[in-house]
C-alpha cells in the first residue's frame, strides 16, 4: 500500500454507470496517496469524447454497462490512446472473463470487493506504459533519423558507405548508398553481397597505393584520403576519391565510414590544364627565343651599321675640323658635334650590349652580371655593388640568358619603383641551383603590389624562371628595402620535368 503522506497526481477516467461505485473507487485511490483528477462516463460516445479531450494516466472500467461491455470500452481506448493502462474492476469476477479481457489487452481484472491490489497495479502499469511510450518515441526517432539520413544520402552526389576490414584482408561493405549505381554501375544490394566489392573494381596498378594509404591511416587513426581508378565493366575507367575515417570496435574490428566521389571530370580538367600550361610555357619559350633573335639582329644593326656610321661621321668631322681656318665659332661648333657623336657612339654601344650581351657568351654569367651592374650605376646613378662568390659557374646558354634577362628586369624595377640609393647583387651556386640575389635599400613593397593587374615585370620574371624549373621570391629587407631571390637549376632539370609531365599526361589520357 502506498504511503498516505505522499501526493501523486493521477488522472483517472472511470467507465462506470453507478456513481456510488465511482466515488468508492476515487475515495480508495485518495487513501492510497493519489491526488485525483477524474471523470466518469457511462457510454461509448462519452468515452470517446473524454479520450479526445483529456490525457489520462489510467482507465478503470466496470465490466458490464448499459449497452456495452468492458471489451467494447477497451477497443475504444486502444483506438485513441494505445499506451493508456486499462483496468477492469467489477463485482462479476470469473476466470474465463478475466482471461478474455487480459487476452484482449487489459492490464488487469480486479474485484470491487478486493481493491488492495488496485494501487500497486496502477503504479506498475503506469511505469510500463511510460516505458512503452518512451520506447515508441525512441523507435519513431530512429525511424525519422533513418528516413532523414536516407533522404540526405539520396541527394548526395557521392556514395556514402560503411566498410569493414576483415582479418582475411578483404573489405566488405556493411552499408552503401544508392548513388553507387550511378558511380560504379552496381546496385547497393549487389555490392553488399560481393565478398570483395571495392578491390575487385580497382585497377591493379592502383591497389598497392590504396593499401599503403589505408595502412598508414589505420596506424595513425587518421582520415584516409585516396584517389585512384576503378574499372567499370563495359565503360572507361573512372577516377574516384575515397575519404573515410576509422572507428574501432571492442572486438578489434575496424569500421571505415566515409564517402566516395567521382572525380573523373576534375582529373581530366587538371590534365587539360597541365597540357594548356605546358603549351603556354612552350609558346612563352618560343616568343622569348624570337625576342632574343630580334634583339640580336637589332644589336648587330646598331653595332655594325649605326655604330659604323657614327664612327665614320666622327672621322669626317675630325677631317673637316683640320681644314677649318681660325674661325673659333666654327671650331666650337665642330667640337660640340664631336661630343654628341661620342655620346651617340657610347649609347649605341650600351644599347647593343643590353640587347645582345656578348660578354655573357664569351665570359659567362658572372662577368655579364658585373658588367651590367656597372652600366646600370652609370646610367641610373644608383650605386650597384656585385659579389660573385662563384665566378666559374657553368650552365647552359638558355639558363644563363634567362637569369641575365630576369636580373636586368629586377634592376629596372629597382630604378622605377624602389626609390633606392644602393643595390647589392650576390651570385652564388647552392648545390645544383644558381642563386642570384638583388637587394635594395628602397621603400620596400606591399603584398598587394604583386597582385596588381599590370604587374607584368614581376610576373614575367616568375614565369620565365618557372619554365626553367626555377623560382622567384620577394622578401622584405631590414630595416627597409627589398630582396629578390632568383633561382634556376644548373641544367637538366627542365628535361626531367618535361618527362614527368609527359608521363602524367599519358596516364591521364589512359583514364
Amino acid at each position: 500500500m502506498l504511503s498516505a503522506q505522499r501526493s501523486v497526481l493521477l488522472r483517472v477516467l472511470f467507465v462506470e454507470d453507478d456513481e456510488n461505485d465511482a466515488l468508492l473507487l476515487a475515495r480508495h485511490l485518495r487513501k492510497e496517496g493519489y491526488v485525483l483528477k477524474s471523470a466518469q462516463v457511462n457510454s461509448l460516445p462519452a468515452l470517446s469524447a473524454a479520450l479526445e479531450d483529456g490525457d489520462w494516466d489510467v482507465v478503470i472500467s466496470d465490466f458490464s454497462l448499459p449497452g456495452f461491455s468492458a471489451l467494447d470500452a477497451l477497443e475504444t481506448v486502444q483506438a485513441h490512446m494505445a499506451d493508456t493502462p486499462f483496468i477492469v474492476v467489477s463485482g462479476m469476477l470469473d476466470e474465463a472473463t478475466a482471461c478474455a479481457m487480459m487476452q484482449a489487452g487489459a492490464q488487469d481484472y480486479l474485484s470491487k470487493n478486493k481493491l488492495d491490489r488496485l494501487a500497486p497495479v496502477i503504479d506498475r502499469e503506469r511505469s510500463e506504459a511510460q516505458i512503452r511510450r518512451e520506447r515508441r518515441m525512441a523507435l519513431e526517432a530512429v525511424r525519422a533519423n533513418d528516413e532523414r539520413f536516407r533522404a540526405l544520402a539520396a541527394n548526395v552526389p557521392g556514395v556514402l558507405f560503411q566498410m569493414q576490414a576483415a582479418p582475411d584482408g578483404l573489405l566488405r561493405f556493411l552499408y552503401v548508398s544508392e548513388a553507387c549505381q550511378m558511380l560504379l554501375g552496381i546496385s547497393a544490394d549487389e555490392l553488399l553481397l560481393r565478398p570483395d566489392p571495392l578491390l575487385g573494381l580497382m585497377i591493379e596498378t592502383d591497389r598497392a597505393g590504396f593499401f599503403s594509404a589505408l595502412d598508414l591511416a589505420s596506424t595513425r587513426s587518421a582520415t584516409l584520403n585516396w584517389e585512384g581508378r576503378v574499372q567499370i565493366p563495359g565503360s572507361d575507367p573512372k577516377w574516384i576519391n575515397i575519404r573515410c575515417s576509422p572507428r574501432y570496435l571492442d572486438d578489434g574490428i575496424t569500421l571505415w565510414e566515409g564517402v566516395m566521389w567521382n572525380i573523373t571530370q576534375s582529373r581530366r580538367a587538371e590534365a587539360e590544364l597541365r597540357d594548356s600550361r605546358a603549351q603556354l610555357a612552350e609558346l612563352s619559350e618560343h616568343l622569348q627565343r624570337i625576342k632574343e633573335n630580334e634583339r640580336d639582329r637589332i644589336a648587330r644593326d646598331i653595332h655594325d651599321v649605326l655604330g659604323g656610321t657614327l664612327v665614320g661621321i666622327k672621322i669626317s668631322v675630325k677631317l673637316l675640323a683640320g681644314k677649318l681656318d681660325q674661325d673659333e665659332t666654327l671650331k666650337k661648333r665642330v667640337r660640340d658635334i664631336e661630343a654628341m657623336l661620342d655620346e651617340a657612339i657610347t649609347t649605341a654601344g650600351r644599347v647593343a650590349r643590353e640587347l645582345r650581351p656578348g660578354i655573357l657568351k664569351e665570359f659567362g654569367l658572372a662577368a655579364a652580371v658585373e658588367s651590367f651592374a656597372e652600366d646600370f650605376s652609370h646610367r641610373v646613378g644608383i650605386n650597384c655593388s656585385v659579389l660573385c662568390a662563384d665566378h666559374d659557374i657553368e650552365t647552359d646558354e638558355d639558363t644563363a640568358l634567362a637569369l641575365f634577362r630576369t636580373y636586368q628586369e629586377a634592376l629596372t624595377n629597382v630604378s622605377k619603383h624602389a626609390a633606392a640609393s644602393r643595390v647589392e647583387v650576390r651570385l652564388t651556386q647552392e648545390y645544383d641551383e644558381i642563386v642570384l640575389e638583388v637587394s635594395d635599400n628602397g621603400q620596400g613593397f606591399q603584398p598587394e603590389d604583386l597582385r596588381k593587374p599590370k604587374s607584368f615585370g614581376l610576373r614575367g620574371i616568375r614565369e620565365r624562371l618557372k619554365v626553367l624549373g626555377g623560382s622567384m621570391e620577394l622578401m622584405e629587407r631590414e630595416p627597409h628595402g627589398t630582396t629578390m631571390v632568383l633561382r634556376a637549376p644548373l641544367g637538366g632539370r627542365r628535361s626531367e620535368q618535361d618527362a614527368d609531365s609527359a608521363a602524367v599526361s599519358a596516364e591521364q589520357a589512359q583514364a
